[in-house]
């Protein structure tokens, strides 16, 4: 397994969705470009995936701030996303070397999703991969006042599991995830730096 984690350093585990149990950029890039068709609007892949992440309304608000659009209808384009995606759901992929972590601890300690998503998303996402089974409780953005990186999400997850915030571990791909873990007083474990690692390690040495 690619992460040691030492029984009894912690009581709970907390996985991000989107980036960090499965990569889920296709599918939501797909239901992003058919949501803004009917505004004669599209985004590059390059310009997505910089802002993996974000909620809804920041992501929005950068776009309209860097296309100089006219303002977009939030409630109208999140209707279509979500729709779409729906869609997109075959795009999905796991991301094997964290999701055996969940496996691994599955039944020993509680663990919870905490996502910036919409739940309905995150819930067919996770079953689409047969991953739901593994966790507790799913937090979304509908279950906070504020997403990350504020730590609301992770603090609303340790609530339901009836843990110490400081008493989680809490697995991210994303700055901002990592910043709500840190403002929550959990441990953030960045992926990113193992998955460049485990490429390194099969790589081998040059």
């Amino acid at each position: 397994m690619a992460f040691s984690l030492v029984e009894g350093t912690f009581s709970a585990l907390i996985f991000d969705c989107d980036g960090t149990l499965v990569d889920s950029a296709a599918a939501h890039l797909y239901s992003l470009q058919e949501a803004l068709k009917p505004l004669g609007l599209t985004v590059t892949p390059e310009w997505y995936h910089t802002r993996h992440g974000l909620t809804d309304g920041a992501f929005i608000d950068e776009y309209e701030a860097e296309f100089k659009c006219p303002r977009i209808d939030r409630a109208a384009l999140v209707d279509r996303c979500n729709a779409a995606y729906q869609s997109g759901i075959p795009l999905i992929e796991e991301i094997t070397f964290v999701a055996d972590v969940a496996r691994a601890w599955y039944g020993k300690v509680p663990m919870s999703v905490a996502s910036n998503g919409n739940r309905e998303n995150v819930e067919a996402t996770l079953i689409s991969k047969k991953l739901r089974p593994l966790f507790d409780h799913i937090v979304t953005i509908e279950d906070v006042r504020h997403g990350k990186p504020a730590p609301d999400i992770y603090l609303e997850a340790a609530r339901r599991m009836h843990v110490d915030p400081a008493d989680c571990i809490v697995f991210e791909d994303f700055d901002a995830g990592l910043e709500a873990a840190h403002r929550a007083g959990m441990r953030g474990i960045d992926i990113r730096k193992e998955a460049a690692a485990l490429v390194t390690s099969s790589a081998g040495i040059r």
